[in-house]
């Protein structure tokens, strides 16, 4: 047991209950920093996030708001694409010795996007209302639906982030749903698309397993503390604010 790490996943835990800000683009950016190898990094926030997922998704079920046809679609593009990502990954570590450097790279422009994404989605939100895509059945959009699933699927294997935040902004965009519809969707595609992920990491050694129960320790509570006071702080400011710190970790791990 690490009381430092504990605290750390309480702070994040913290912040994701308190903002809606994805879990995955404030903790591995801070695993790296703390010395913690950039694949390593990943593995274990991919499993770590499919469990916080799980309990999520378990509670939108009891719920009935997931749009299961949705996260089907975006499932059959997202999940062979992360796996696809996770195994290039492992090639090139194998015959090139680079899947650090990658990684690292990569999260620093993911994390740019992640940050962009979501102030785009705290300030611009209502611009994406009734827009024509949104107005087409589901069925015409499947193919369109399975390829965005792919492309950020891919992302989502190669740095652990964008499961929640980009989905989201792209399901805002293509599709009219509820907001608690739209959380529900969400949260339980990514429990699949990061458990896909995170199984592929743990096959090639790619997770922490002691350090995933030390972060969960303190998370589960963070968020729950977190998701309680959520409704007495200004959401705008404290989310503009996360972006930003997103923001820099991004520029940093350039």
């Amino acid at each position: 047991m690490s009381i430092g790490i504990i605290i750390m996943g309480l702070l994040i835990g913290f912040m994701v209950g308190l903002t809606g800000v994805g879990g995955a683009a404030l903790l591995t950016p801070v695993l790296i920093i703390l010395g913690i190898s950039p694949s390593i990094a990943v593995g274990t926030d991919l499993v770590y996030n499919s469990i916080t997922k799980l309990f999520g998704s378990i509670q939108h079920w009891r719920q009935k708001t997931i749009n299961l046809q949705l996260v089907k679609y975006l499932a059959i593009g997202s999940i062979p694409s992360a796996l696809c990502a996770v195994g290039i990954l492992h090639l090139f570590d194998t015959f090139f010795h680079t899947q650090e450097i990658i990684i690292k790279h990569a999260l620093g422009y993911v994390l740019i996007l992640v940050a962009l994404t979501t102030l785009i989605k705290t300030f611009m939100k209502n611009k994406f209302e009734w827009n024509h895509y949104q107005r087409k059945p589901i069925q015409e959009k499947k193919a369109l639906t399975i390829c965005i699933g792919a492309i950020l699927g891919f992302i989502v294997g190669l740095t652990s982030i964008g499961s929640g935040s980009l989905f989201a902004l792209a399901m805002i965009y293509l599709f009219r749903m509820s907001s608690s519809e739209l959380v529900g969707t969400d949260i339980a595609h990514g429990f699949l698309l990061v458990t896909a992920a995170g199984i592929m990491h743990a096959g090639i050694g790619n997770v922490d397993y002691l350090l995933m129960v030390n972060l969960l320790m303190g998370s589960i509570p963070g968020v729950m503390i977190g998701s309680t006071l959520s409704s007495k702080f200004p959401e705008k400011p404290l989310r503009t604010i996360m972006a930003v710190m997103i923001l820099i970790s991004g520029f940093k791990l350039i």
